[in-house]
């Protein structure tokens, strides 16, 4: 799975984000991790957006700064997928629900193991943030990151009940050491 490498969105990638982009969108389904990505027709303006939401100033009060990144597989340079690291868990929808970490699977590339890599990938990325152990979440029924979070050191913390919608997320904390080496 070597294969896979991990870069912040720029405008040289500009078709290959279209394209992710797009398979959501005929697949009729959440885009996860890309902060915002399905909100905007100017992609150009989503990678000045990931830019400015890095840093304290550039993210609504309120909200966490944080870095999105592009799962690319080298061989072909399709987009396979997307994350986002928030910085810190200072907020009740990111301590009891978002995590830390964000991430989605282009549907067509689902079940190749590309999630479980670039969680790997996303976990070494959040340790140079200074991240020591990460909260990472899933939807109480999504077994398949449920799995990809347990291949990658996940431990059990518990589900957490949505006192609006009734939503259950699955809440699992990941130690961030040696490069995540699970």
């Amino acid at each position: 799975m070597s294969d896979l490498v991990l870069m912040k969105p720029n405008t040289d990638a500009l078709e290959t984000i279209a394209a992710y982009q797009n398979e959501f969108l005929e697949a009729k389904e959440h885009l996860y991790g890309g902060a915002h990505l399905a909100d905007y027709d100017d992609l150009e303006a989503w990678i000045e957006h990931t830019k400015a939401i890095e840093t304290e100033e550039g993210v609504k009060k309120g909200r966490a700064p944080s870095s999105t990144f592009l799962c690319i597989r080298q061989s072909d340079q399709k987009m396979v997928g997307i994350c986002n690291i928030r910085h810190h868990l200072q907020q009740a929808f990111l301590i009891n629900f978002a995590g830390h970490i964000g991430y989605s699977i282009c549907p067509s590339e689902r079940r190749q193991g590309y999630a479980k890599e670039q969680l790997r990938l996303a976990l070494i990325e959040a340790e140079k943030l200074g991240i020591t152990k990460a909260l990472v979440t899933c939807d109480h029924q999504n077994i398949a990151s449920e799995k990809t979070i347990l291949a990658n050191g996940g431990i059990y913390d518990n589900i957490y009940v949505d006192p609006e919608d009734h939503s259950q997320t699955k809440r699992f904390w990941i130690e961030v050491i040696d490069g995540n080496k699970p």
